[in-house]
């Protein structure tokens, strides 16, 4: 038996990277889950990969009535809900802001924050009224990007920070009966998506960049899944609101120099 046993959880941003990885680490602790995501062929590609009845639902996280449409069939189909995890995010490819197009700064600004900070209110909002009802609790993933500079540009940077509000303010807000907590990982080795009006996609893991980490490692989306589980478990956190587990393999301790062939302690 695991220790999600009888939780039932909706993720967003599941059918890929950290998402997936949160939901395969809940449906192996024993947990009922449902993922979102924008693309149904994916979702169903990430279905095989979870394993165990996963529920997908397609939607637009910026959406309100999406998000509230995500929160009640995940109750249709599970009977209630334990657990929300605002994953969903957009990067903004480490872009300066002097290199940003003036004509795009105002666009590029609304899509990452519509999908950084607005779909997680959007989320918190909807699933408040059924985590209420069980005592459940919320889980944002934050970032290394929430206290430093260099985990993103200005714009990823801004919504990142924005979000470690959030989480505290929702902690103070939502006491007694629900949690609300966060993971801020550091390197990741996974693609991020970006809004069109900077760019498609991009690899978040600069090459060369675990030399200048101090253990050494970029880490893969399944080595931060644990802490997910820990905090949705009252086992392990039900002390824990308005906390940031900071997962940063140390950059937090030393930091990064930006240097002409590359990063250096």
């Amino acid at each position: 038996m695991g220790i999600l046993t009888g939780k039932t959880a909706l993720i967003t941003g599941g059918s890929a990277g950290l998402g997936k990885a949160v939901a395969k680490a809940y449906v192996r602790e024993g947990a009922s889950v449902a993922i979102v995501g924008r693309s149904m062929k994916r979702l169903k590609a990430a279905r095989e990969d979870i394993g165990g009845d996963v529920l997908l639902l397609e939607g637009d996280v910026s959406s309100l009535e999406d998000n509230k449409r995500f929160v009640a069939e995940t109750v249709k189909q599970f009977g209630k809900l334990d657990i929300f995890v605002g994953n969903a995010g957009i990067y903004d490819g480490n872009i300066p802001l002097k290199d940003i197009p003036e004509q795009r700064l105002a666009k590029a600004f609304d899509d990452i924050f519509r999908v950084n900070v607005l779909g997680y209110l959007l989320g918190a909002k909807a699933a408040y009224p059924e985590l209420a009802i069980t005592g459940g609790c919320i889980i944002f993933s934050a970032s290394h990007a929430s206290f430093y500079s260099a985990g993103g540009g200005p714009l990823y940077t801004a919504s990142k920070h924005a979000i470690a509000g959030i989480i505290k303010e929702l902690a103070y807000e939502f006491a007694p009966k629900i949690r609300v907590n966060g993971v801020a990982p550091g390197v990741i080795a996974t693609d991020m998506s970006m809004p069109e009006s900077l760019g498609e996609h991009i690899q978040s893991v600069i090459s060369g960049v675990e030399k200048a980490l101090p253990l050494q490692f970029i880490p893969e989306a399944d080595d931060y899944a644990g802490l997910y589980v820990a905090l949705a478990s009252d086992a392990y956190a039900k002390t824990m609101t308005g906390t940031i587990v900071q997962a940063d393999t140390g950059i937090s301790i030393r930091g990064l120099v930006k240097t002409a062939g590359g990063f250096d302690l």
